[in-house]
């Protein structure tokens, strides 16, 4: 018989023959409130130079709830952001996905998701990102106030292949914990890519065969069981956005496809808007909650929907209006939607420090759909 070893650590010092002996126990995660304002990485070591606090421990790959012991998703939860708030409400427990090219914005999006007011508490989890870029982001994206009510788990891109893919587990197990008490949590991870990377690279180097996209199918079970992890539980929730980079801003290559088809929603960054500078750079009419519906008034999903056929109507005479071939008069929706379009776009771009409450966007709305 033969066993296979995916090393946690550099290999630096090993050499054939030596001695290699089983623990005889699960690998446990450190959990609890001591962990808010901490970084760890993805084993769950201290990485900002202070002594790990008196916390609990936690095995890391728990089972997900059984369907029927999770509460049903009812409650909106308010990111602060009007671009997703106003046509993408996300609900208390949701699983959102965020589809991104490198360059659009993601990272800031998700330093504003930090802020959003309805969560009690944030786990987020870097993966594969550049130790640079790790340290900018948590000193300087993050504000003071927001770091206090967040544990961050940190793998960056020159740690194992195994580090990588279990820091996702760590910051999972964590999150857990604090819906277990009772906590509204909100965890943000980027990106689930690169975890699905990192998770190929092991399931390679094990002999196993590419299929669909270079990706082995252990990849393709194993995010199922990852993602069910999240949502509601009987008494908390955990609310997860989990980035996805596209390559070429294809959005139905086949690893974001299967994410797709698994979560719960799904926000798409545009790059033809980044490129206008109009940040967060949301294309509203690909971006969808599946729980939008169930979570919203009568009175904000027709708001919504107007606003969807106000940009969808303005984005089909486009070209006209620049070529300065469309004349008005012909067909008086289109005339309004040209006319909201400028207000339409103010609404929808905001600055990182900005929350939007859901009074002020209905509000807001109102303004401009229906004046």
């Amino acid at each position: 018989s033969k066993a296979l070893l995916s090393p946690f650590t550099s290999t630096i010092g090993l050499h054939c023959g030596q001695q290699v002996m089983a623990l005889r126990r699960r690998h446990q995660v450190p959990v609890g409130e001591a962990l808010l304002g901490r970084v760890i990485d993805g084993f769950g070591r201290p990485l900002d130079g202070r002594e790990l606090p008196e916390v609990c421990w936690k095995d890391y790959d728990a089972m997900p709830p059984p369907a029927m012991v999770r509460q049903p998703i009812t409650q909106p939860l308010m990111t602060g952001i009007r671009a997703i708030d106003s046509v993408a409400t996300c609900g208390e427990g949701q699983r959102v996905g965020i589809f991104s090219a490198p360059g659009v914005g993601k990272s800031t999006l998700l330093a504003m998701l930090c802020n959003a007011p309805d969560a009690d508490c944030n786990v987020l989890v870097l993966i594969g990102e550049r130790g640079r870029e790790v340290r900018e982001f948590i000193d300087f994206t993050l504000s003071e106030e927001t770091r206090k009510r967040c544990v961050i788990v940190v793998a960056t891109s020159d740690r194992p292949a195994l580090e990588r893919v279990r820091a996702l587990f760590v910051a999972t197990t964590i999150a857990e914990f604090f819906r277990d008490n009772g906590k509204r949590v909100v965890l943000l991870a980027d990106s689930l890519t690169r975890y699905a990377r990192a998770a190929r690279e092991i399931a390679l180097a094990a002999g196993e065969t590419a299929v669909s996209g270079e990706y082995p199918p252990g990849v393709f079970s194993a995010l199922p069981r990852l993602l069910e992890r999240t949502g509601m539980g009987e008494k908390g929730s955990i609310t997860a956005f989990y980035t996805v980079l596209v390559e070429g801003d294809d959005m139905n290559e086949p690893l974001a496809d299967e994410v797709r088809s698994l979560l719960d929603g799904h926000i798409v960054l545009s790059r033809r808007l980044a490129e206008r500078g109009h940040y967060p750079a949301i294309d509203v009419l690909a971006t969808l909650s599946r729980v939008f519906p169930v979570v919203t008034s009568h009175e904000h999903r027709q708001l919504a929907a107007i606003l969807r056929r106000c940009l969808a109507l303005y984005q089909e005479v486009e070209l006209l209006i620049r070529i300065g071939e469309y004349q008005r008069g012909v067909d008086t929706d289109t005339d309004k939607a040209i006319d909201t379009y400028p207000d339409i776009c103010t609404f929808l771009r905001q600055s990182k420090d900005e929350v939007c409450g859901p009074e002020l966007l209905i509000e807001k709305l109102h303004q401009i759909l229906t004046e």
